[in-house]
């Protein structure tokens, strides 16, 4: 097996092959996907020889889950052939050749209703319903395990939900998961299928500003920059994209936003899209910023015609997201061992605010940097910098200070 497995023309040339049709198509949907020539051939490779020990594959081409799992479990590279079954699954889920499991349970034709309500008389999200369906799907196990139905629902039930996730989760959290059960709730009532008033839910507040930002320390933050390896792919991007956070000022969205064109490496020109704001800013980029920027161009940088700046390493190529910057920060703390526990990307963004500040740059001008929408979220900063704080203090007269103490 293991020596006709990589055979070169066994992956390479499939025209003889009895799903030599498959393959093809399966062969253009990874390239449209990005993803690169060695993964594509290592991709087909596992993919013929799982469907080629199969006889009796289905004449329409169309897949489950139970039947891909049959067709690609393999004692030999048992990893490689899974990655093959994942990357499948999306060509088949593209191709609409995907049967897809039909899911079941005791409330299922409520959450199909819920569903249909958000769908098309609210007009909500894809992202925003599944997240309000597995809130739903939740609070459903808990409080009303079959033979249970939503009228027996009591306000004990509720509290004891809530208990549950404020155990389990943060204020944010759990602010945005009883907003998902009140709304339940309100659907469930309206069409008499509950008890009225269950809806009626105390949630945690979050104020504004009510804890200062956390800005690491400019040392630490060079630090940190100083100690990733840029040797290798990984490396290189991360520190581009964590240098651009910390010297610019940028969120990590308007990081994974940043595309070819809005760099000028020429003209020493960086242009960011500030979506908060819908505006435009464009900064001039120093010498010691362009290098850093050139290398990831020339070491770090996948060859590809995508347009976005920062990309994957690993196939399928695309664009960065905010959770794989975060991802990013946290391994790179962990590396350099500096004190930094607690800290998130944002903190460099932060670092950035505070180092203008000191510098004595004004509120204005650091908040049209930042893309505030008005001073009051730019102010937030001087609540860390007290030392500038004690320098614009009053004194107080001795004088008025002994009257005082007489009195």
């Amino acid at each position: 097996m293991r020596q006709v497995l990589f055979r070169k023309y066994y992956i390479s040339d499939y025209r003889e092959s009895p799903v030599a049709d498959v393959l093809g198509d399966f062969e253009g949907w990874l390239r449209a996907a990005r993803y690169c020539i060695s993964r594509i051939r290592r991709h087909i490779g596992h993919t013929r020889h799982a469907l080629e020990r199969v006889p009796d594959l289905p004449a329409d081409r169309r897949f489950d889950a139970e039947d891909l799992d049959r067709i690609f479990r393999s004692p030999v590279r048992p990893r490689h052939f899974a990655a093959a079954r994942w990357a499948f699954e999306q060509y088949l889920r593209a191709r609409s050749q995907w049967i897809a499991a039909p899911t079941v349970g005791p409330h299922q034709a409520l959450v199909e209703a819920y569903v249909a309500h958000m769908r098309d008389l609210r007009g909500l999200a894809p992202a925003t319903i599944e997240q309000k369906v597995r809130a739903a799907r939740s609070f459903l196990a808990l409080c009303c395990p079959a033979p249970r139905t939503p009228a027996d629902l009591t306000p004990h039930d509720v509290e004891r939900f809530v208990a549950r996730c404020a155990r389990r989760f943060g204020r944010s959290t759990l602010q945005s998961t009883v907003g998902y059960i009140r709304s339940l709730l309100r659907f469930c009532h309206e069409r008499g299928l509950c008890p009225a008033g269950l809806d009626v839910i105390d949630r945690p507040q979050r104020h504004r500003d009510e804890q200062p930002p956390r800005a690491i320390p400019w040392v630490l933050a060079q630090r940190l920059l100083a100690s990733i390896d840029r040797t290798t792919r990984v490396g290189c991007r991360d520190h581009a994209m964590l240098y651009l956070m910390a010297h610019f000022g940028l969120r990590t969205g308007e990081v994974c936003g940043l595309r070819l064109a809005d760099l000028d490496l020429r003209g020493r020109v960086l242009r960011i899209a500030q979506s908060k704001v819908h505006a435009t800013l464009v900064l001039p980029v120093p010498r010691p910023a362009v290098q850093v920027l050139a290398r990831y161009l020339r070491n770090g940088r996948p060859r590809t015609d995508r347009p976005e700046l920062f990309l994957s390493v690993l196939s399928p190529l695309g664009p960065m997201h905010r959770s794989g910057v975060a991802v990013a920060f946290q391994r790179h703390v962990h590396r350099s061992g500096l004190p930094l526990a607690g800290y998130s990307p944002y903190s460099l963004r932060h670092a950035f605010a505070m180092r203008l500040l000191e510098r004595g740059v004004g509120i204005k001008a650091i908040g049209d940097l930042l893309g505030h929408h008005t001073l009051e979220s730019t102010a937030v900063y001087l609540r860390l910098n007290t030392e500038a704080l004690r320098d614009v203090a009053l004194s107080v007269p001795a004088r008025a200070t002994g009257e005082r103490r007489a009195s």
